[in-house]
């Protein structure tokens, strides 16, 4: 390729070498600026350079230069993220359920372009994502966006939602589609959430998850004694489609708080971890799967349509009220301190009644 090939490309390659070449404590000469351009067939003089520096900060890339010595030494100031600020959506996008092993690299490799080659590999050394429980849905993504584009035109969608089994494989909840009235999204416990507003729903409650119902307001036709607030896990949610009805429920999502909804719906707290064996009804496999991830053992328990599991958990009031929530169909079996615990615990509750 001839020398000055590419020549209209000068100021984007300029561009380019000073957000990879250099930060804070890394710089660039004028004379290792223009044969850096010279590695992608760009020929340039000192005075041009000069007035594209200053293109450059008017393009929203601030290029400082410091006498250094006989020299001037240039490298790019304020960038559009601080490192310190990258590394935090580094770490918040490792630790996301939600986010698929494969797509939280891709989207990490996108934010190190963000930085020099230097401050990339600060970014790169935190990047410690295998055997953390991800989600397993791809498309996951586009549901997102599916879902805020409805919610922004005020429209319904319909989906197909999928659970757990004890084969640890996801299989259709019911084969009739969802129809529901989006109205928000929600991050709690690592995962997103949708929250909708549902009429006459018959199917029943989504993930084992409590529910609030609705009573009906007066004189308010979006009010049906059957409608209800419910919440599904985005990445069980599949084919979604956006319909040409207006979403229900605006009365309702008025005066509804997310916040405490989420507060009073989900969460579990800290304590000393303890492996716990528990039985529960086949029916509940999924909801043991979606708290402690697909790499649990889960064998036949101890009767039929039972399967058992064991798991570590942090011992906590939280997680034994957990347990409690899910009603009959589960029971702690060991080891014999959690069992007295819990015991206790429910000996405790009842006393104040």
């Amino acid at each position: 390729m001839p020398k000055g090939t590419n020549q209209k490309l000068k100021l984007y390659y300029l561009a380019k070498i000073m957000v990879e070449k250099t930060d804070d404590d890394h710089s660039l000469t004028m004379q290792e600026i223009r044969h850096l351009l010279e590695g992608y067939e760009v020929t340039a003089d000192r005075k041009s350079l000069y007035d594209d520096i200053q293109t450059l900060g008017e393009l929203g890339i601030e290029v400082i230069g410091e006498r250094i010595g006989r020299e001037y030494h240039y490298h790019v100031g304020q960038k559009n993220f601080e490192l310190a600020e990258l590394k935090l959506l580094v770490d918040a996008i490792q630790s996301s359920k939600f986010i698929t092993e494969k797509k939280s690299n891709e989207l990490i490799k996108k934010l190190t372009g963000m930085v020099s080659e230097y401050e990339a590999r600060e970014l790169k050394r935190q990047v410690v994502v295998q055997g953390r429980i991800k989600t397993m849905n791809e498309s996951i993504y586009y549901v997102v966006d599916e879902i805020h584009r409805a919610i922004a035109n005020n429209k319904k969608i319909r989906f197909e939602y999928y659970q757990w089994n004890t084969k640890k494989e996801l299989e259709l909840k019911r084969e009739e589609l969802y129809e529901v009235s989006p109205w928000a999204l929600m991050w709690d416990d690592e995962n997103y959430y949708l929250i909708a507003h549902v009429e006459e729903e018959k199917e029943d409650l989504p993930d084992g998850k409590p529910l609030k119902r609705l009573k009906a307001g007066a004189g308010s036709p979006e009010r049906s004694s059957g409608a209800e607030i419910k919440h599904y896990r985005v990445d069980k949610i599949r084919n979604i489609e956006i319909l040409k009805d207006r979403r229900q429920g605006r009365d309702i999502f008025r005066e509804f708080d997310v916040a405490a909804y989420a507060k009073k719906s989900f969460g579990m707290f800290g304590g000393e971890e303890t492996e716990v064996a528990i039985e529960f009804a086949d029916p509940l496999a999924g909801v043991f799967i979606d708290r402690f991830g697909k790499e649990i053992t889960i064998l036949k328990g101890s009767k039929a349509g039972w399967s058992k599991t064991w798991v570590k958990v942090a011992m906590s009031g939280q997680f034994l009220g957990w347990i409690f929530a899910l009603g009959k169909n589960v029971r702690i079996t060991g080891p014999e301190e959690v069992v007295k615990l819990y015991k206790n615990r429910l000996k405790e509750e009842t006393a104040q009644y």
